[in-house]
């Protein structure tokens, strides 16, 4: 398949890096880090990079790292699983009330919401957790308390984690839980998180067991954040188990999540309506065993989505831009993968010193949803233009859907 619309990154003694990133910034920092993940000796073919990419912590978001024989921990990262879910309903724009403030406000009770600082000497609960998890939740936790006690058997440090109060909630950051119209007026809901505590004690257990596996080697790696594991270790393989049990978390989180806000929705609404007339749950934070030029391999997604030929996928915009659903056209040159977002251009700390509440408050305009000084680090202005990015990536997927948010709750 020819593929004109990546270019190749300047990088000396590493594995070719192929980056759909035409007419979007990329930061020096971005292409450094990509480089030095290129080097590392296990990479097969090459790295795919999104046009949302940007700076992360161990490998670079927005990049597809193919891998044989090893796994990179912090490249998959702390999120493990983080994804999105959305589902169209029979809905339409005109169900929808006047005043959406009760609305945003009933889907807020039915989903815990971002978390309770850490402050010196709190015990109490996290305000993002359950207090007494429902039914859903329950039913949910069954499926996965199993296999869960198995891995805490082989790392006991996990037994503690926030994982079952913390199953059916969203997070803060950059999670959020969203209705939206798409372009016939069609009323849909998507939502954003992963794994919540337990991945994030899993993601940080096993970067720092790698670093330890690596201790006389570590000095010689191009950053320390690729400490790898070596497959046929009981390391390697006890963190593929656990990472496995984490994407399945997260991928149940957000079913929980989702069932939770249509109850919510339907306390506001009283026409009867049905959902999942179109529906996606979809990883961007996993790793996984494909097939690929007609070699199996492992493909670390940091920040991307698997786009398959024929497979849909979400790719969200910033709060108050537009987002889309996309059907995969399964390139092989990108692994068959496509953007997770639109992609940071700038730190929160700098879009905190850069926007005002004001600018805030302009940016979301029709959009029911928080507007105080708390939520300025994901205004829309701190994030690549989406139209930018959906263009770069015209080889990798196609537009199906175009959604726009009409309400948005954040942690």
């Amino acid at each position: 398949m020819k593929d004109e619309t990546y270019e190749l990154l300047d990088n000396e003694g590493g594995s070719p890096v192929k980056m759909w990133t035409g007419g979007v910034p990329v930061e020096e920092q971005a292409k450094a880090q990509l480089a030095n993940t290129a080097k590392m000796p296990f990479i097969y073919k090459h790295i795919a990079v999104m046009p949302d990419v940007h700076l992360g912590k161990g490998s670079t978001i927005g990049s597809v790292i193919p891998t044989l024989g090893a796994i990179i921990p912090a490249a998959v990262g702390v999120d493990i699983g983080c994804g999105m879910m959305a589902a169209k309903t029979t809905l339409n724009a005109r169900d929808l009330p006047d005043n959406l403030g009760p609305l945003r406000s009933a889907i807020e009770k039915a989903i815990p919401h971002g978390m309770t600082p850490k402050t010196r000497g709190y015990k109490g609960r996290d305000e993002g957790s359950w207090q007494n998890p429902p039914s859903a939740v329950d039913a949910a936790w069954t499926q996965l308390k199993d296999e869960f006690d198995v891995i805490c058997q082989k790392t006991p440090k996990l037994k503690n984690t926030n994982n079952y109060r913390h199953l059916g909630t969203l997070g803060s950051g950059n999670h959020f839980v969203e209705v939206c119209l798409d372009e016939q007026g069609a009323v849909w809901f998507m939502l954003h998180s992963g794994s919540r505590g337990v991945g994030n004690a899993i993601g940080s257990h096993f970067i720092e067991v790698a670093q330890q596996d690596m201790r006389t080697h570590i000095a010689n790696l191009p950053d320390k954040d690729l400490a790898y594991l070596n497959e046929g270790t009981q390391h390697y393989d006890d963190y593929v188990e656990a990472v496995g049990w984490a994407q399945k978390f997260a991928r149940m989180n957000r079913e929980v999540m989702m069932q939770n806000l249509i109850t919510a929705v339907r306390k506001v609404i009283a026409k009867p309506f049905e959902t999942h007339v179109e529906a996606v749950n979809c990883h961007h934070n996993y790793v996984q065993k494909e097939r690929h030029f007609g070699q199996d391999v492992l493909v670390t997604r940091k920040g991307a989505v698997s786009a398959r030929e024929g497979e849909l996928g979400i790719i969200p915009g910033s709060m108050g831009a537009k987002s889309f659903i996309v059907r995969g056209k399964g390139n092989p040159e990108s692994f068959n993968s496509c953007s997770h977002g639109a992609g940071r251009t700038m730190s929160r700390n700098e879009a905190k010193r850069r926007y005002t509440l004001a600018d805030q408050v302009r940016a979301t305009e029709g959009v029911e949803c928080r507007k105080d000084a708390n939520v300025i680090d994901e205004i829309p202005m701190a994030y690549k233009d989406i139209d930018a990015v959906m263009h770069a990536q015209r080889d990798l997927v196609e537009v199906v859907h175009t959604l726009k948010q009409v309400v948005c709750v954040k942690g």
